[in-house]
């Protein structure tokens, strides 16, 4: 069976032993004949005294069709009453809910073929397997459009891969947004029995523009209405959801109501709980016109292929133009709702208790979880999976340092622009984005980088499912993270036990949308007005047309409240005071030595370094540079052989001489303090250290050897 939430937000749940909920009516729409052969209209305008086509006739079939609804919602009474004796009787047995068929029919004005049923109840009984092929496939149809839409089919995805039995075939009618968020997330999510299929919502918002619509969805909620002309040809059935749906029980039960369709019968839906379209709510209420309560279009079995037989592109046009000569403009459209909402989450009635732990369940639960595969059905041969067993393969598992290897080939999945982006970059080509990765535990950072940093930000956030929601309540409190729409935030899901370090700086750089970028780390904070400094240094030193690394100087405090030095003058003030200290000075003098800050404190115009062994400084460069190395996880050497390879292609080093960047301090990380009390994991990270700059000689060939001459040096 099926039932809805009438909360904010819907929930479908099949009960297999005890629920029964026989409140529900399939609505299907038929070509045929009745007994009576008299077309009741159900236009608007035929409802109102006044309208020039208002006539006695009409008059008296709208009573007619009045007086059949309060018959059919009789019956619904009496049949709910008779289950409920059933069930208070036998709760041992098993219990049926027998259907009887009442017909109405609808004349539209528009085709005399045109004909409306109402199919009572539901003949399953409550505990009775779905009639559904062990591994067919389960088509599934959602209309997703933008930031937030994308979010929610996440957590109904993961309500349907719990339950399901069966391989799915999402066909996604998303626009550029949101094919991009789940196109990425689909691909590294990597479940198996899946196929994802999208079509440009785009190209047909021209199909439904035409339709006024006052809806707060816009025309992406009407997009429905276009399902068979969009979806394949071949495609006979489909389930259609909203993104707002969680699964209580396998989708398979949904799909196996398609055995019960019979001669004509071709669209199924769920009566609405509503009073809202009775238009009794209070004094000249007028909604859009429906069948008693109406019905629910979250949640509509279609089958495509006898709808494309009965020219139902045409019916439905026809339809929507007529009523709309009375309604003007259509308030209806997916249900798109947000349960984290605090004012949703405060529904009050007696299941919603239920429903939010339900929802909330799968909203934190952990999606990797879902990678499993389905027993006894073959999957689909999938290049990228093959390609990563082989890879797996070819690693000695008897190798102490396997884990590391194993993690460079790790897939995790990705969730892109996880909030709402918003960015132009700037017409003169001189636009810089701040790129940088963290985890839970310097999320406290975000406001401070914010406030000190105007320009777009890239931000790859390593968290896990349930950490990613308190990650969107922290964002979605904070006034200052609301206020900005040009901060990109890509969730990469927990896999593994190392820190993935590299990947997270390749997932944000990959998504940096001006032609430069600023390789930051998220427990710095920039000097006030860097952004515009760095712009104009990309004209001065002619980023643009050659290979340049510009070098923002870094200094560290130890103190965790600083009064930020708000110039050059200032900051030097402080290094000689003791408030400040040139960064890593006492503990890693290698790391930023070469920026030569002897040299800094008196210039006043960029000037070159050259490279260094073990030299990691932040640096300012194209978007085109080269991808860090995914090997070096954790702690040690990953901003390190970065630099390195970007000395390899002949990267110039210039530090600018009045920009700066300061540490701040912070508890130290859980790899920092593995490197420190783990010999195993200092001698791997060695051996790999070694083993790039074997790759390093082989692809760069005689001019790499100076990495090797100065490792032994140094």
């Amino acid at each position: 069976m099926l039932g809805i939430c009438r909360g904010r937000r819907k929930f479908l749940a099949a009960s297999l032993t005890l629920l029964c909920i026989p409140a529900i009516t399939w609505l299907y729409l038929f070509a045929g004949s009745f007994e009576d052969g008299k077309p009741v209209s159900l236009s608007p305008l035929e409802s109102q005294p006044h309208s020039p086509r208002y006539t006695a006739s009409s008059q008296r079939e709208r009573e007619s069709l009045e007086v059949r609804v309060r018959e059919v919602e009789e019956e619904n009474r009496a049949l709910r009453r008779q289950l409920s004796l059933a069930q208070g009787r036998a709760p041992a047995h098993r219990r049926g809910n027998h259907s009887k068929t009442y017909s109405m029919e609808e004349g539209t004005g528009d085709s005399e073929n045109l004909r409306a049923g109402i199919v009572a109840g539901n003949s399953s009984e409550c505990g009775q397997q779905p009639v559904v092929e062990k591994c067919e496939t389960i088509h599934v149809a959602i209309v997703c459009a933008g930031y937030n839409a994308s979010r929610d089919v996440v957590t109904l995805v993961k309500s349907v891969l719990f339950h399901r039995r069966n391989p799915l075939h999402f066909h996604l009618i998303a626009d550029s947004i949101a094919e991009q968020i789940l196109a990425t997330l689909f691909q590294t999510w990597m479940v198996p029995a899946v196929r994802v299929d999208f079509y440009n919502a785009d190209e047909l918002k021209s199909e439904v523009s035409w339709i006024p619509n006052k809806h707060y969805s816009g025309i992406y909620g009407l997009m429905k209405l276009v399902l068979t002309k969009t979806l394949p040809p071949n495609l006979e059935r489909v389930i259609v959801l909203d993104t707002d749906i969680t699964f209580a029980t396998d989708i398979a039960e949904l799909w196996a109501v398609f055995h019960k369709f019979k001669g004509q019968q071709v669209l199924g839906l769920v009566e609405n709980q509503s009073d809202w379209y009775l238009g009794n709510l209070w004094k000249n209420h007028r909604p859009w016109p429906a069948l008693g309560r109406g019905y629910n279009t979250g949640v509509i079995l279609l089958l495509l292929d006898k709808l494309r037989k009965m020219k139902w592109e045409q019916m439905w046009r026809l339809t929507a133009e007529r009523e709309l000569m009375g309604m003007l403009s259509t308030s209806l459209a997916d249900q798109v709702i947000h349960w984290n909402s605090p004012k949703k989450l405060r529904v009050k009635n007696k299941h919603v208790e239920f429903f939010r732990n339900l929802y909330l369940t799968f909203l934190e639960y952990d999606g990797n979880l879902l990678r499993r595969e389905l027993f006894g059905c073959p999957s689909e041969a999938d290049v990228n999976s093959e390609n990563l067993q082989k890879q797996l393969s070819e690693l000695d598992e008897d190798d102490l340092c396997y884990e590391f290897r194993r993690e460079r080939f790790t897939v995790h999945r990705t969730h892109l622009y996880f909030l709402h982006y918003e960015y132009e970059p700037a017409s003169d080509h001189t636009d810089v984005t701040l790129v940088a990765q963290l985890s839970m535990d310097r999320l406290q950072m975000l406001e401070a980088i914010c406030k000190h940093w105007e320009g777009p930000i890239s931000l790859a956030l390593y968290l896990s499912d349930a950490e990613a929601q308190q990650f969107l309540r922290y964002a979605q409190g904070s006034e200052v993270l609301m206020s900005r729409h040009n901060v990109a935030y890509h969730i990469v899901y927990k896999e593994g036990q190392f820190y993935p370090v590299n990947l997270l700086r390749n997932v944000a750089m990959k998504h940096v949308g001006t032609p430069y970028m600023f390789l930051s780390d998220i427990d710095f904070l920039p000097m006030y007005g860097l952004y515009e400094y760095l712009r104009k240094s990309v004209i001065q030193l002619d980023l643009a047309n050659t290979k340049k690394a510009m070098i923002v100087p870094a200094f560290e405090t130890l103190r965790y409240r600083l009064s930020f030095p708000k110039s050059k003058a200032e900051l030097l003030s402080m290094l000689d005071m003791g408030t400040l200290f040139t960064f890593r000075y006492h503990v890693w003098t290698k790391g930023h030595a070469p920026t030569n800050f002897a040299k800094w404190r008196t210039a006043t115009t960029p000037y070159r370094v050259e490279w260094e062994a073990d030299f990691e400084p932040y640096v300012v460069v194209r978007r085109d540079c080269p991808e860090y190395d995914r090997r070096f996880v954790g702690f040690g050497w990953n901003k390190v052989a970065h630099i390195m390879e970007l000395d390899a292609q002949e990267y110039e080093f210039i530090v600018l001489p009045n920009a700066y960047m300061i540490h701040m301090p912070h508890a130290p990380s859980f790899d920092i303090t593995k490197f420190r009390s783990n010999k195993q994991y200092r001698i791997c990270l060695k051996t790999l250290k070694e083993e790039f700059q074997q790759d390093m000689s082989r692809r760069y060939g005689f001019a790499a050897l100076k990495y090797l001459t100065a490792e032994n040096n140094s």
